[in-house]
């Protein structure tokens, strides 16, 4: 298991389009098996999380996210799952089981795949789990961890996706400061590593 923290893309970069296909389409009502960016144009912001099934930093957080993403959906917030992991070298990671853990779990958002990886190289994202956190003009606002907690027995709360959240909603901006995330490596395609990793 290799170990990486998140390349911190430039606050204020907008939000790169995308079209995916979701493994739990009947998660929302918006229709087809695909989502795109635009789909959520309406949400006062976005968190789109770089995640996998089978790394042990997501496992850690799962819960908390889930309870986090039910909690800020509500508060007009849109979550977005991603899984870009090479799922013909790492099975557990393929779209079927996507679908079979986002059932289980009780994924209260999209759990998309990003097959080609394209959408992973956009965002320069680095590692799982991965958090950007998007503002109604969907500027980059937020980008790092979860929370300070590792798997190690520490539980995971979310502190700071909630703490950048709570004042993106109530103040417009992000002053805290930002700390990268740390997880397993976004499992490339062989010889097809960006040039940001």
């Amino acid at each position: 298991m290799a170990v990486t923290e998140s390349t911190m893309l430039e606050l204020g970069t907008s939000a790169p389009a995308f079209t995916l296909p979701a493994a739990n389409p009947d998660v929302d009502d918006r229709g087809g098996d695909t989502r795109s960016l635009s789909d959520y144009d309406d949400a006062e912001a976005l968190v789109v999380v770089f995640m996998c099934n089978h790394c042990p930093y997501v496992k850690h957080i799962e819960e908390a996210l889930v309870e986090v993403a039910t909690e800020y959906q509500e508060q007009g917030v849109q979550f977005l799952g991603i899984c870009s992991n090479d799922a013909e070298r790492y099975p557990d990671d393929s779209f079927e089981s996507m679908a079979a853990r986002a059932e289980a779990k009780g994924y209260p958002f999209p759990y998309l795949q990003d097959e080609t990886q394209e959408v992973a190289r956009t965002y320069n994202a680095a590692c799982t789990p991965d958090f950007y956190v998007f503002d109604a003009d969907r500027s980059l606002a937020y980008r790092g961890r979860f929370d300070e907690t590792r798997p190690d027995g520490t539980e995971a709360h979310g502190g700071d996706l909630r703490k950048a959240l709570d004042e993106l909603l109530k103040e417009g901006d992000v002053t805290m400061d930002q700390k990268p995330s740390m997880g397993c490596n976004i499992k490339w395609k062989p010889d097809a590593n960006p040039a940001h990793v």
